[in-house]
């Protein structure tokens, strides 16, 4: 059983992750299929480079693993719930920006 500081940092760490638009799509990209850097880069239209930094973060927040295919390196989603997790956030959203059921967010603009 995860004690309560045990699941902060588990969802600070995936918030970490979803906290950059590049990593999001490269998310959202795992999530349709196993990639190799290269071929990431090119449908993401960003250096590989710049990709190979945020392949380095999405590692360190334990949300992708690499797996060997001969001489080169497939990336994937650490755990296929990952995948789930990312549509129920995005519908999420989605539902409470359509519903704005905060009474303040005109007003704050919080939501």
């Amino acid at each position: 059983m995860l004690t309560l500081a045990a699941d902060i940092k588990v969802l600070a760490r995936f918030g970490r992750a979803l906290a950059d638009p590049i990593r999001c799509r490269i998310l959202l990209a795992l999530r349709e299929a196993p990639a190799h850097p290269a071929d990431l880069a090119d449908t993401l239209e960003i250096s590989r480079t710049r990709l190979s930094n945020h392949l380095a973060c999405l590692r360190d927040c334990g949300l992708v693993v690499t797996v060997p295919v001969g001489r080169r390196t497939r990336y994937e989603l650490a755990d296929e719930r990952l995948g789930h997790a990312l549509d129920d956030l995005r519908t999420a959203v989605v539902a409470v920006e359509a519903d704005k059921t905060c009474p303040d967010a005109e007003q704050k603009g919080c939501c």
